[in-house]
């Protein structure tokens, strides 16, 4: 009889198990926003996966999405830590703002890649006035509710265009997330 054969996860598997595991401990209440943004940053420098460089799939696109994501909360976490004229946050905001930006063209080259079919879009209810009538969410209903959010003016107007957005508030379907400070 032959040895089972075990079968090891790559590390991008390794990274979205390891998110949803994180997922599951912040949903239950054992990790706080701050701690499940530092283990996810924790989670992508310890395995030292960058980015893929082609958008052809939705795990593809969900890693990256992810990727830049983790790196722009994680600097912009750091950027609040810090006093308003520490010399490093203006730093650390530039450096959230690169990654936030960089999360939007992923974001923008898989909805073309899936030529905008089964994605709906709308103005996600935030306590914060900063983020009222700016923060919207995409829902791609096709995979399991695949969530990304964005202020980007050029990516909701691609959502407009291709009639995708709907003109009302709704409660963002992370409310608790979004909506929980640091």
């Amino acid at each position: 009889m032959l040895p089972k054969r075990i079968i090891v996860p790559n590390k991008f598997d390794q990274f979205l198990l390891h998110r949803k595991s994180l997922l599951q401990q912040y949903s239950k209440g054992d990790l706080s926003k701050a701690e499940f943004i530092e283990a996810n940053y924790d989670c992508i420098t310890a395995l030292n996966i960058k980015p893929f460089r082609k958008i052809d799939n939705v795990k593809k696109a969900i890693y990256n999405y992810q990727y830049y994501n983790v790196l722009a909360k994680y600097y912009q976490k750091k950027a609040h830590d810090l006093r308003k004229n520490h010399g490093a946050r203006s730093d650390y905001l530039e450096l959230s703002n690169y990654f936030y930006s960089k999360k939007d063209n992923v974001t923008m080259k898989f909805l073309k890649f899936i030529d905008f079919r089964g994605v709906e879009a709308y103005f996600v209810k935030v306590k914060s006035p900063n983020l009222k009538k700016k923060l919207f969410e995409i829902v791609y209903k096709d995979y399991d509710n695949l969530i990304f959010h964005s202020k980007n003016e050029v990516l909701l107007n691609m959502l407009i265009e291709e009639n995708v957005f709907i003109f009302e508030e709704r409660r963002s379907l992370v409310d608790s997330y979004i909506n929980q400070k640091y």
